[in-house]
């Protein structure tokens, strides 16, 4: 049973001694052991060791070496930033260049990045253990740099120190979670997604093992495979999972599963209730938070068969965790009463500390009251007269995808410059016949060549960013203020 530490490496190295013989991870059809993963974190380490850099990119594959690369890192008091494998090269190297790393750990069997010191961490000879001692100031020290979708066309980097991410630990245990070493936990995301952090550090705490997904498999299938063969207890889900799985759940019964956890995007009530009998002795949370808040920040516990909270369908999102406190306010930083709508801000030991070199964006995104630091989500909610928190949507343009949050003003920039700034292009959010959320552009032209454009946008962005379809319209519709209607433009143009 894990038990709190104001850092997370002293029960990450109790797990690789305690546990040698269990199994860490199953990636690919294949297990790994907690002895196998303390070699690799060994030899990894031994090669960084040297290296003055703090902060250190990491192309983030599914193998144990990328993992094991996470822990070697924070063993030498490092940071890693993952690039993404398949995403395009222009993307990754402007992570680097906001970052100025000059190192770069790569498990593949050949890289695609020339400059700097390129740690090719497969090669590397084992040359006995190395994981007794560690270095990690919680305060000071980042654990992990990730970059979201941006506004202006370039992503933005979110520090998260170890401080924070051992307040989510904590908190995550002071929901009531028992977990331990024989436990079965589902890792499904991609490393550039906060979430995964949760995956596979949670097991790693307790002496589990993680069942990972390949990045370029098809999710929900990968997902049903992994769940149905190997009897997971425990699975951090994005909503649209189960959804895709819907047609299926009749035969699907894992009695086994303990924990059934959600959080990414919306839960809808419908396919949950669908989910509870398919997994009948589970606990089905739905959790809230953005990158900035360190994973997610809040909670609702859903029972089947009863009265459950939502909106529009959706589940309520419930209440803050332990270390956070959430605020709705209105376009004055007041606090509004219960009831009221406003913009969820949240603040807490799981707060970031800003962004990567954007003293502009932390201009916005953040804001003090009473000698609190605030963030502001961006997402329009209420609280009821018990406390929970209700979501209705996002205040600005920013959206979730598959689970990823994007930024629709960073599709937009693109074809903007793609076409030479001379003609409006507004990225929509609609839904497709299944009800599913897709992404659509509006061109305003009376025709424009979309095979180039869409293109150049797989240059630019990955694959969740490209728009299922373009549409081209003469004459955007205004809305009484005289701003372009979004919310009309949303309906002009659906993928069939």
């Amino acid at each position: 049973m894990y038990t709190f530490s104001k850092n997370i490496i002293a029960p990450l190295l109790h797990s690789l001694t305690a546990f040698k013989e269990n199994n860490a991870f199953f990636i690919e059809d294949k297990y790994y052991t907690y002895d196998d993963l303390s070699r690799c974190i060994s030899r990894i380490r031994q090669a960084i060791r040297p290296l003055t850099s703090r902060y250190i990119g990491l192309v983030a594959n599914n193998d144990l070496d990328t993992y094991a690369s996470i822990f070697a890192l924070w063993l030498e008091g490092k940071c890693y930033v993952p690039l993404h494998p398949f995403q395009p090269l222009e993307r990754c190297l402007d992570i680097i260049s906001q970052v100025e790393m000059d190192v770069i750990l790569d498990s593949s069997e050949t890289t695609r990045y020339v400059d700097g010191t390129i740690i090719m961490t497969s090669n590397l000879k084992f040359d006995g253990y190395d994981i007794t001692e560690y270095k990690e100031n919680p305060d000071t020290d980042d654990a992990y740099l990730l970059f979201t979708s941006g506004s202006t066309g370039r992503p933005k980097g979110v520090p998260l120190m170890r401080g924070n991410l051992s307040a989510f630990v904590d908190a995550f245990f002071a929901l009531g979670y028992q977990l331990g070493s024989n436990d079965r936990c589902l890792q499904m995301f991609d490393l550039t997604f906060d979430l995964s952090v949760q995956s596979y550090l949670i097991p790693m705490l307790v002496g589990a093992c993680a069942y990972t997904v390949p990045s370029n498999s098809v999710k929900y299938m990968k997902v049903f495979e992994l769940l149905d063969d190997h009897r997971l207890t425990f699975a951090l889900m994005v909503p649209s999972i189960i959804h895709y799985m819907r047609p299926y759940m009749e035969e699907i019964t894992i009695e086994e599963m303990r924990y059934s956890i959600f959080c990414g995007e919306a839960l809808l009530l419908d396919d949950t209730q669908a989910w509870s009998r398919s997994v009948p002795n589970a606990q089905i949370d739905n959790l809230y938070g953005p990158t900035e808040c360190t994973i997610y920040c809040t909670v609702y516990h859903f029972v089947p068969d009863a009265l459950n909270k939502s909106v529009s369908g959706a589940l309520c999102i419930g209440k803050a965790m332990k270390y956070t406190h959430c605020m709705i306010v209105n376009d004055k930083n007041e606090e509004v009463p219960s009831g009221e709508q406003g913009e969820l801000c949240l603040s807490g030991e799981q707060l970031t500390k800003g962004y990567w070199n954007n003293p502009q964006k932390n201009a916005e995104a953040f804001f003090e009251r009473d000698g609190i630091r605030y963030y502001r989500t961006g997402d329009l909610c209420t609280v009821d007269d018990d406390g929970d928190i209700l979501y209705y949507g996002r205040i600005d343009f920013q959206v979730k995808i598959q689970g990823y949050r994007v930024e629709l003003g960073e599709i937009e920039e693109h074809s903007r410059v793609f076409m030479g700034g001379k003609v409006n292009a507004v990225a929509v959010v609609s839904k497709d016949v299944t009800g599913n959320d897709v992404l659509s552009l509006c061109i305003e032209s009376e025709t424009v060549d979309t095979a180039p454009l869409i293109e150049h946008l797989k240059t630019k962005l990955p694959s969740y960013m490209i728009p299922a379809s373009v549409c081209c319209i003469q004459r955007f519709p205004l809305n009484a203020n005289g701003k372009i209607d979004r919310k009309q433009l949303s309906t002009y143009s659906l993928p069939q």
